[in-house]
């Protein structure tokens, strides 16, 4: 049975050790809001850590992953952590993926912790399930999980030679192709990926984690370790929220840099709010995303809560709208899921089309990017982020991947969209100690 215990912070911003949990535990979820760098409440939620597994559904093929899935969570209706690859698709619809997958994480991955803890503001929530751990070994987890850190990571980082999987000439190619595919009407919208990869990599994921954090303090930052496999995430959008009979999708289609310059700052919001081009790609989503909603929504509650807002981050501002419905009662999880994924900011419109062409034009099989990574509540509630400026790295064959894309629409400039893929992954170049 699920307990709960609740402890009061002495400090409101104390860090939980990430480095000590991982050298400890093979399943470790930390999710980090970074709430004072982003303290808008359409963005906001708990810091929130999973530390070590009771049981875990772990499905490397598609066939039945969402039904198992579901069956899983009915059988333990408790917490949940864990991911969906980009590949569930072909589960969802009659697609395939032939490229080539090196980074090698599973299907979906979720799995039910020894103990969460949720952190909001000077409180901390404490659960564990007294079937697996007795409230001792969950208060020992509790106490490591707070003990000081005392790595500074002198060592320094590895050198990383990074890669392309395709050429600036190829990418350009490629995006004009899919311009004509376009002009012919398959498709309106279509977001185009490209992969920056490094073999015989090695490095220390909580160090890169941490740097990329303190550079981005993305509002769905997240740490994960499964066994071999590691996420380091600075992602600035949610895939999907679920808060009683609400659910909510906030979508990002629209990017430019900053500017330490105030002034030249906000020309630049500006100019973004503005921009034809960004508030087109952006609006062609929101569409789909509304399409998707009405499948599991009661008649006439998907509503368009912000439109071609304007949000601001350490490195880029980002166009973003938020779209809301009241959920149908008794839909399950799995059907949610399979309205829903993948989410459109990352395909492309129409949705199906454009995953062809993904397929078909990609160089690399995406796997965990573009997917989604989150948790579900013991009351139903649920979390997830789109896996977006993310460094992916498989420490057993020593492969680190990381993949970047922009939405291509008749309106696109092959050369500016190569430019905005280039300045989506700066900040992990930076952490990653690379120029490209």
């Amino acid at each position: 049975m699920l307990q709960k215990i609740t402890y009061k912070n002495s400090d409101n911003d104390f860090d939980i050790n990430i480095e000590v949990l991982s050298s400890r535990f093979d399943r470790i979820c930390f999710f980090e809001s970074n709430k004072k760098a982003n303290n808008n409440k359409n963005l906001y939620s708990s810091k929130i850590v999973a530390i070590g597994a009771n049981e875990e559904l772990i499905i490397k093929k598609t066939g039945t992953a969402l039904s198992e899935l579901q069956e899983f969570y009915d059988k333990k209706k408790g917490w949940l952590f864990g991911f969906f690859s980009y590949d569930l698709k072909n589960e969802i619809e009659e697609l395939t993926s032939k490229n080539t997958d090196n980074i090698k994480f599973p299907l979906l991955h979720f799995f039910s912790p020894k103990v969460v803890l949720q952190i909001e503001n000077e409180i901390t929530f404490l659960f564990y399930d007294d079937d697996f751990i007795s409230k001792s070994e969950a208060e020992e987890i509790y106490i490591l999980s707070l003990s000081p850190s005392n790595h500074h990571y002198k060592e320094g980082l590895k050198k990383i030679n990074i890669q392309s999987k395709i050429t600036k000439e190829e990418y350009i190619d490629s995006v004009n192709q899919l311009k004509n595919h376009i002009l012919k009407g398959d498709i309106y919208e279509i977001n185009f990926c490209q992969e920056y990869f490094a073999t015989n990599a090695e490095l220390n994921p909580v160090q890169i984690f941490k740097k990329l954090n303190s550079i981005s303090q993305a509002p769905f930052a997240a740490f994960c370790k499964f066994s071999e496999h590691y996420l380091i995430c600075s992602s600035p959008e949610r895939f999907l929220q679920k808060r009683g009979n609400t659910l909510i999708s906030q979508p990002i289609k629209g990017t430019t840099k900053r500017s330490e310059n105030k002034y030249e700052d906000e020309e630049l919001k500006n100019q973004l709010y503005r921009n034809q081009k960004e508030r087109s790609e952006n609006v062609m989503i929101v569409d789909l995303v509304r399409n998707d909603l009405s499948r599991i929504a009661e008649r006439g509650t998907v509503n368009v809560d912000e439109l071609f807002e304007i949000y601001s981050f350490k490195q880029v501002h980002q166009m973003i709208s938020t779209i809301s419905c009241k959920l149908k009662n008794n839909i399950p999880f799995s059907e949610i899921i399979k309205a829903t994924f993948p989410m459109g900011s990352m395909t492309g419109a129409p949705k199906v089309s454009a995953m062809k062409l993904i397929d078909e034009f990609e160089s690399t099989k995406r796997g965990l990017y573009s997917g989604a990574v989150g948790y579900i509540a013991p009351n139903g509630d649920f979390d997830f982020n789109v896996i977006i400026r993310s460094i992916l790295y498989n420490k057993e064959n020593k492969y680190l991947s990381l993949m970047v894309g922009s939405a291509i629409t008749d309106k696109s400039t092959a050369q500016l969209e190569y430019d905005e893929c280039l300045l989506k992954a700066k900040a992990m170049f930076d952490v990653l100690q690379i120029s490209f």
